[in-house]
């Protein structure tokens, strides 16, 4: 239906399961004032919320949202699979901040994940030729990095791919440089620039361009 909000998909997906708002809401681990809210399109599910409704309603994030992507026959945790939301670069940092951001079709994995474990496009070449652009990667927001880790960072508003290298102390205060494999990109350090580590790579999917 072209007119379709997402308070209807919910409420939509909620009936097919046989779920009462109380049951549900146990599920998402919200109020079922929170549920009613969403059906009525008071609000919307963002960030954490929306994964596990997602899931709870066995249909992708972006259905949810905006009715185009897919509704699973059975939940991941019933197949052993588990949902990875695909975020565009641009909104990592609001997702990461429980805000909503926009959702690509969701990926899946059999791999046991860290929660609010997310995936990525890569978009420039500075860890050309190991990441490319067009490449999607797996980021586990809890794995601590170890040297020579990929890393996702946040440098201001920017949203980086790069190596992991720790530097010791300063002032007690752990140090660390990350460094592009593309030699035309810069090596940037944590003691001179504002940085923020988001999450350690744990998986490379590169699809074929046709």
């Amino acid at each position: 239906m072209k007119n379709e909000t997402t308070g209807n998909r919910i409420l939509l997906r909620r009936k097919t399961q046989e779920l009462t708002q109380k049951q549900l809401a146990v599920q998402v681990k919200v109020s079922h004032v929170a549920i009613s809210q969403w059906e009525k399109d008071e609000t919307l599910p963002r960030g954490e919320n929306l994964l596990r409704l997602a899931e709870a309603l066995e249909c992708a994030p972006a259905y949810l949202i905006d009715g185009e992507g897919p509704i699973f026959d059975r939940s991941p945790t019933e197949t052993g699979f588990s949902a990875i939301p695909l975020i565009a670069l641009a909104d990592i940092q609001q997702w990461t901040q429980g805000k909503y951001a926009h959702l690509e079709p969701v990926l899946s994995s059999e791999r046991g994940l860290s929660k609010g474990t997310f995936a990525v496009r890569i978009e420039d070449h500075a860890m050309a030729p190991a990441y490319l652009p067009g490449d999607v990667v797996i980021i586990d927001p809890q794995l601590v990095p170890l040297p020579g880790d990929t890393v996702l960072v946040f440098q201001s508003d920017n949203a980086l791919l790069r190596t992991y290298r720790p530097r010791g102390k300063i002032d007690d205060v752990p140090q660390f440089e990350l460094a592009p494999a593309n030699i035309d990109y810069p090596v940037l350090h944590s003691h001179q620039e504002n940085l923020q580590l988001a999450g350690t790579i744990i998986e490379l999917r590169r699809y074929r361009q046709r």
